[in-house]
């Protein structure tokens, strides 16, 4: 019988370790408020990695959000799955999630706290690291990120998918201290031209690191196969889905080399 060489026997006896992205839902707290929040990360990965925050869009969190961070999970990062809204607090269609955005959207001072609330436990997870952290966010949540941004948040990037740009207080880009990437439909008719020139400008004045990428053929929601709600002006662009996703790859890479 022929004998296994010590390189055959080695081969055969190692264990090969299989990635699993590990799950978890997450109370937390903004002042009395209680939030439940989402957590993915990929167990294979040793030592700390970079946090990537994710926000909601105005059903709150749902499947489409989890699905993402688990994408991020995958990529090697900890993703966090913000709860803007409250425990238990989940529009059903879209004439109870407008009002309710619209809370927030008018409260910028709440919103920034419910975000820097979901930021907080991120930042102290202890598999990430907290010099490397970026939050995304889908429409309502991507101009929460912006929001999250204006508030001075150490953060090293944000990237709005498809998010509004409009803010009551410009001025407060002086608070921005990491990069900042937009992602837009170019054909979006819910985003105003006199918002983007004023963010523009706000970028401009205080200078930020900014981009701004528009996909051409692209309307609100681009990112979503279900928007939650049928307008010819919100729908799903496979192509600018996958772009702006690679997009935000490269981005990281810049940001957390």
């Amino acid at each position: 019988m022929k004998k296994l060489t010590p390189v055959f026997l080695a081969l055969a006896c190692a264990v090969t370790v299989q990635a699993k992205i590990v799950t978890q839902t997450i109370e937390y707290k903004q002042g009395d408020t209680t939030l439940e929040g989402y957590l993915a990360y990929d167990d294979a990965v040793v030592g700390k990695r970079p946090g990537v925050l994710v926000v909601h869009q105005w059903l709150g969190l749902t499947d489409y959000e989890k699905h993402r961070a688990e994408q991020l999970a995958q990529l090697g990062y900890v993703a966090f799955c913000a709860d803007i809204y409250g425990k238990g607090v989940r529009p059903k269609d879209v004439s109870e999630a407008g009002p309710l955005a619209g809370k927030y959207k008018n409260d910028r001072t709440l919103l920034r706290e419910r975000a820097r609330a979901a930021l907080e436990v991120l930042e102290k997870n202890e598999l990430v690291d907290p010099k490397r952290i970026a939050a995304i966010g889908y429409c309502f949540g991507g101009t929460t990120v912006l929001e999250l941004a204006r508030s001075g948040a150490d953060v090293n990037g944000v990237v709005s998918f498809h998010g509004g740009l409009d803010s009551p207080t410009p001025a407060d880009g002086k608070n921005i201290t990491g990069k900042v990437l937009v992602l837009a439909g170019a054909d979006d008719p819910f985003q105003k031209q006199e918002d983007l020139t004023a963010f523009e400008s706000e970028m401009r004045d205080n200078k930020v690191d900014w981009q701004i990428v528009f996909y051409g053929g692209a309307v609100h929601s681009f990112t979503q196969p279900n928007p939650g709600f049928s307008n010819p002006g919100a729908k799903y662009n496979e192509k600018a889905d996958h772009r702006s996703w690679q997009a935000m790859k490269d981005f990281f890479a810049e940001i957390f080399k």
